[in-house]
């Protein structure tokens, strides 16, 4: 209130927002000029304007009689600009600059919160302004000039040698078709400086008439900055509480944020990195750390935080080697990066990576060599690779670089067998990519395993891979030919209807293998560990009261798995299987044990069938990969499709599209198109080569 009795309200004033030219009226910004050279007495020649780019160009007049005019210079820019012809092209018709260009820029982007305003009879008017033009002086004739004298060069260079011109020979010229745009192509061509350059020159200009500020037509169109009806009707808008009322005129600046990064990558600050959620703060540091034992991580944690909440959010970024937490290669190599040394991609390198992290599961020690021969990446890569978790020795090679950690293996025994089936997932893989041996593969990996006390130096380890290599060459091509041969055997066949049907004992008590490798063996079989001595497998619910849970869990498992790939072999569903059990927390019920013929009834009882597909003799593929199933009656408006295709390849274990298309087309008609058989391709199948096969059934 004392404030108020100091600065007390003299006079108070209508404020009215008048809408005439609410949409039309802009703000032109003229260079500063001085007091004596205004630019009320200034001819303005012409003016042009590009609405949907609000781009404006004025010619105005320049007083070629005033004393600051220097006559000779612009009769020398008028020469340079049009040379020594005049015609409608010309832009100084009297060969004397008697004109400049004003070009305009766009002052401010959001120009909602400007506004012109004009005080008459005790009363503001108020008008919203579209835009704010800053006019600059146009210089496009220097750029004229000097095309002028490259062409006045070049038709002078034309001149002297066309005397000595001779005839030309004749050239090959080559011819190249351009390849077909990608969207990505397009997207960066969209946004590039010369893209938008021809965008603008596209637009043609509009010319306007330019009214003096004393015309009449001036007059006229400035009654329009007057509201055309003072009542209630027009001015709804301002009948607001005053804090209202400024807040319109006035609208608070919405600052765009921007993700600042939270530290270095060097650099790390504790106090902010605590103000992170929990998942984020244990990524950031083993990005950093890339090698952790737990208890040291738990030291940089916040006190309170539980080891339970941690275990869970480092199985996310992180992996287990030798009792000791390693950063995933994922987050190590995202998805848009490359080597800085070969300019790989990042799955290639993850690729490498994951071998040398395998690598340590198996012993303390790698050799360099050995993984650059078997990633075929460059010395530097795998260099990088080892650097993140290994030391080297003189003669001995790389050396995992914390010790063996017992403690962690013998508390936390649930993690120790999650990861251990996650390690299996990406033998499994690894194998596939690298084409790696089971002779070169150690029969046992355990991460439980306890270390062995015996060290080899590198050399003796380069000795014994050669000497076992040499060994093994002649015994690798025998086994190979007994495979052949024991796969024909095993695989009998009846014949009926030109329909090979696949027949395979199935026993109660079978197993499902959840390892690629039957030499690879971590003494659990899907989850549940068996007595070296003991040969009676356990993989069956140890409790019948237990079975109907089990069910339902592994049904919702089924179905959802096949609701999203629609076809899968036994060998990629037993892979999917482990993957989603390292996934479950510690001790979920499917951890009781999965045979093989209970996964299978599961399948058929989940609305799946088996489609019998007739592999060649000569096929590899085992007996796991020659089992598919397909899920017969998803609720789509594809069902009807999709058996189609799926019974075509009961009779071929790979068709033509073409062949496909004719099948179906006599089946539905018009009614199927492109789309609706790339929709069910998709689904079902892969394409290799020339030929389309089911899922999981590409022998390559």
């Amino acid at each position: 209130m004392e404030n108020e009795d100091d600065d007390p309200i003299i006079h108070e004033l209508d404020v009215f927002l008048a809408k005439s030219l609410a949409d039309k009226l802009y703000l032109f910004q003229y260079p500063v000029r001085p007091a004596s050279m205004t630019y009320d007495g200034v001819p303005h020649l012409s003016a042009r304007i590009k609405p949907k780019l609000q781009k404006v160009e004025i010619d105005m007049a320049i007083n070629t009689g005033s004393p600051n005019y220097c006559r000779s210079k612009g009769e020398q820019i008028a020469l340079n600009v049009d040379g020594t012809c005049s015609d409608e092209t010309s832009t100084y018709s009297s060969k004397l600059m008697d004109k400049q260009t004003f070009s305009s820029i766009q002052a401010a982007c959001n120009t909602s919160r400007y506004a012109a305003a004009i005080y008459r009879k005790g009363e503001i008017h108020v008008t919203p302004l579209q835009g704010i033009l800053q006019l600059r002086p146009n210089f496009a004739y220097l750029d004229k000039a000097d095309t002028k004298n490259r062409e006045r060069e070049a038709a002078n260079d034309a001149g002297d040698s066309s005397q000595d011109e001779v005839e030309d020979d004749v050239k090959q010229v080559t011819v190249r078709f351009s390849r077909p745009e990608s969207e990505q192509a397009k997207q960066r061509r969209v946004l590039s400086y010369d893209f938008l350059q021809k965008k603008q020159a596209e637009e043609s200009w509009v010319h306007l008439h330019y009214c003096a500020v004393k015309d009449s037509r001036s007059e006229h169109e400035r009654q329009y900055l007057l509201c055309q009806n003072p009542g209630m009707t027009e001015n709804t808008e301002l009948i607001k509480s005053p804090s209202e009322y400024l807040q319109m005129l006035m609208p608070p600046t919405v600052e765009e944020e921007t993700e600042k990064p939270v530290a270095p990558s060097n650099v790390l600050s504790m106090a902010q990195l605590r103000t992170l959620p929990l998942a984020d703060q244990i990524k950031i540091l083993m990005k950093n750390v890339k090698v952790i034992p737990f208890a040291n991580l738990m030291g940089l944690m916040a006190a309170g935080t539980e080891s339970i909440t941690v275990l869970r959010c480092i199985q996310q970024v992180a992996m287990l080697i030798q009792g000791n937490w390693v950063v995933k290669s994922d987050v190590v190599y995202p998805k848009e990066s490359s080597s800085p040394h070969s300019g790989v991609s990042a799955e290639v390198l993850c690729r490498g990576r994951d071998f040398v992290m395998w690598k340590f599961t198996q012993d303390r020690w790698v050799v360099r060599k050995e993984v650059a021969a078997v990633t075929k990446l460059c010395q530097e890569d795998v260099k990088d690779f080892l650097d993140h978790m290994a030391i080297p020795r003189i003669n001995q090679g790389w050396e995992f670089m914390l010790p063996y950690n017992e403690d962690f293996m013998k508390k936390h025994p649930d993690v120790v067998q999650r990861q251990n089936m996650l390690w299996k997932g990406i033998q499994s893989k690894l194998e596939k990519v690298f084409n790696l041996s089971k002779d070169l593969i150690p029969k046992k990996m355990e991460l439980s395993a306890a270390p062995s006390s015996v060290i080899i130096t590198g050399d003796q380890v380069l000795n014994i891979a050669r000497t076992k290599a040499k060994e093994n060459q002649a015994r690798l091509e025998k086994d190979l030919q007994k495979k052949k041969e024991l796969s024909k055997k095993a695989s009998s066949t009846t014949i009926v209807a030109d329909i090979h049907i696949k027949e395979e004992p199935m026993s109660d008590d079978e197993s499902m293998d959840t390892s690629t490798y039957d030499s690879v063996n971590n003494g659990m079989v899907n989850g549940v560990h068996l007595d070296e001595n003991s040969g009676e497998p356990t993989n069956g619910p140890s409790n019948k009261g237990d079975q109907e849970p089990v069910a339902k869990e592994l049904k919702e498992f089924v179905v959802s798995t096949f609701k999203k790939q629609y076809v899968l072999t036994m060998r990629e569903l037993k892979r999917l299987f482990n993957l989603h059990l390292a996934s479950l927390p510690p001790g979920h019920i499917l951890f009781s044990g999965i045979s093989d013929k209970m996964l299978q009834e599961m399948v058929l009882n989940s609305g799946c069938k088996q489609i019998m597909v007739p592999f060649p003799p000569q096929s590899t593929a085992t007996p796991e990969e020659q089992k598919v199933f397909a899920l017969w009656t998803c609720g789509d408006t594809y069902d009807k499709e999709r058996r189609a295709l799926l019974e075509l390849f009961s009779k071929g274990h790979r068709l033509r599209r073409n062949m496909i298309q004719a099948r179906l087309s006599q089946e539905f008609g018009e009614s199927l198109g492109k789309p609706q058989l790339d929709k069910v391709l998709k689904d079902c199948c892969v394409c290799y080569g020339a030929m389309w096969y089911l899922k999981g059934t590409v022998q390559t």
